[in-house]
């Protein structure tokens, strides 16, 4: 994954733009969970290396999802808490597809 996906997506480093792809899962995930985005979700996490312009070490890469890095610690909770296996519109498969 790189910053400008992120950064293409409507992810920046002074907010989620209008119109984006970033606002339409915003408004998404709000809906779906009566009005707000959570923390640890996909919006809140995708904003957050937005804002920081830093997503290379995160590794979510265009292979896969990188051993040993924060990504496989996301897929493996979320996996973990879901009975072993990713959701589909997950944090870890929606941060992963961008």
């Amino acid at each position: 994954m790189s910053d400008r996906n992120v950064s293409n997506a409507g992810f920046t480093s002074s907010g989620i733009s209008r119109g984006s792809l970033a606002s339409s899962m915003m408004s998404s995930e709000a809906k779906a969970s009566g009005g707000g985005v959570h923390s640890g979700g996909p919006t809140s996490t995708l904003q957050g290396m937005g804002a920081k312009c830093s997503t290379h070490s995160s590794g979510f890469t265009s292979s896969g999802i990188s051993g040993g890095s924060r990504a496989s610690e996301m897929m493996s909770k979320e996996a973990r808490s879901h009975g072993g296996g990713i959701p589909r519109g997950g944090t870890t498969a929606t941060v992963q597809s961008i």
